[in-house]
């Protein structure tokens, strides 16, 4: 099990480096303060503020509670909106602890076989399209008469989380569409780690299913669908989840195709139920990690204020019919079968485990979305007649695409 935590911790190591250096910022700029402006030194007692509330157990609030508003226009009380050009929705926080937006694809990025391949492409051209995607001139065959809207995960971003996917969907007869969400910076809580390249996904899990609702409805318009089917990866799964339950997206969603979704939470590899542990005791060692990591890291921890939400009354939203993909080698959902639900009213779920039927499949959290296995399960799902059998071939874990860059 050790050898798989190395794929899904390539980025928590660059990010670990990135806080080192960013202490190291900010200590010397805090000897440099009679040179810095009012708004250098207001975005420094946010950031003070939003390391306070951290290290004292302040509470995570819901998106818009201490005062909200759109990607696109400034929030209400003393918050402000994030985010420019084409943008979906966020939220402001009075506290500057909250906020973000949702951004378009620019341009295209080849197909890949190995995340090894897209994850390193994405380093370069982060808002890159996964190939295949966002023909906003593509209209529903009969055949074919959902779009399928493509959400990546955490600490992710559309091309590298679907740069093996996207083109087999398309090809398959979809009008295919994805976009990033949740970018959101260390201020407004995404996590020492959002200055990455290619990071998003680090804001409040509600905000990013505003900006999915904004999205879909686009989607809606564009291509004169009712409704939408879903693939989602790792934090899009409960995100997309939300969204049906919560936001209106159960009467727009057919199908919710689920990846590695934290659906019932995670215990990273057991630091997060650790660390859900040690709070309870009354040391808030959560929020002080939620500094480094983002809000979103920290809301997907078993027995979190939003994982408990999430499936308060049930797993499920009526209407929607939902495939949950798993894989055993999971280190970042885990235990794995976290990622199964339970079929509520007027809802079916299929929970899979990529193993079954299949053990030379050995993908992790990141492989399982360059593992053929996986993609004919995800294209079964959205055209079962099209798409009658599984592929079944060796994916290992950390480089996806068979072992081949």
């Amino acid at each position: 099990m050790r050898r798989t935590m190395r794929g899904a911790s390539t980025k928590f190591a660059v990010a670990a480096a990135v806080a080192a250096l960013t202490v190291g910022f900010v200590g010397v700029t805090a000897s440099a303060a009679p040179d810095s402006t009012p708004a250098d030194q207001a975005q420094e007692q946010q950031l003070g503020d939003y390391i306070a509330s951290g290290l004292h157990g302040a509470p995570v609030v819901d998106s818009g509670s201490a005062g909200s508003g759109s990607a696109c226009t400034s929030g209400s009380g003393a918050g402000s909106g994030n985010g420019s050009g084409d943008c979906y929705g966020g939220s402001g926080s009075s506290s500057g602890s909250s906020g973000g937006f949702a951004s378009d694809t620019v341009g295209y990025g080849p197909p890949q076989t190995s995340f090894l391949g897209g994850f390193a492409y994405s380093l370069t051209s982060p808002d890159a399209a996964p190939p295949g995607t966002n023909d906003w001139n593509c209209k529903p065959s009969p055949e074919h008469p959902r779009p399928v809207v493509l959400v990546h995960g955490t600490w992710s971003n559309a091309y590298d989380a679907f740069s093996f996917m996207s083109q087999p969907i398309k090809d398959a007869g979809f009008c295919t569409f994805t976009f990033n969400f949740g970018r959101a910076n260390p201020i407004e809580g995404g996590g020492v780690g959002s200055v990455l390249p290619g990071v998003n996904g680090t804001g409040y899990i509600q905000d990013s299913a505003k900006q999915l609702s904004t999205f879909v409805d686009r989607v809606l318009v564009a291509t004169g669908s009712p409704d939408v089917d879903i693939v989602a990866h790792s934090q899009g799964g409960p995100m997309a989840n939300w969204y049906a339950k919560y936001e209106g997206g159960a009467a727009k969603v057919q199908n919710l195709i689920t990846l590695g979704a934290t659906n019932h939470g995670t215990s990273l590899a057991g630091i997060g139920a650790l660390g859900r542990a040690v709070n309870n005791l009354g040391i808030d060692i959560l929020g002080f990690i939620e500094i480094p990591v983002g809000h979103a890291g920290i809301q997907q921890t078993i027995g979190s204020d939003f994982i408990n939400k999430l499936n308060e009354g049930g797993d499920t939203a009526s209407g929607v019919d939902y495939t949950v993909i798993g894989t055993r080698y999971d280190e970042i959902t885990n235990p794995y079968d976290l990622t199964f639900l339970q079929a509520g009213p007027g809802a079916t779920v299929n929970n899979v485990t990529l193993q079954d039927g299949c053990e030379q499949d050995v993908s992790d959290h990141l492989t399982m979305m360059y593992s053929p296995r996986a993609l004919s399960i995800a294209l079964h799902a959205l055209d079962p007649t099209g798409h009658p059998n599984l592929a079944c071939t060796f994916n290992p874990w950390l480089i996806g695409g068979g072992g081949q860059l």
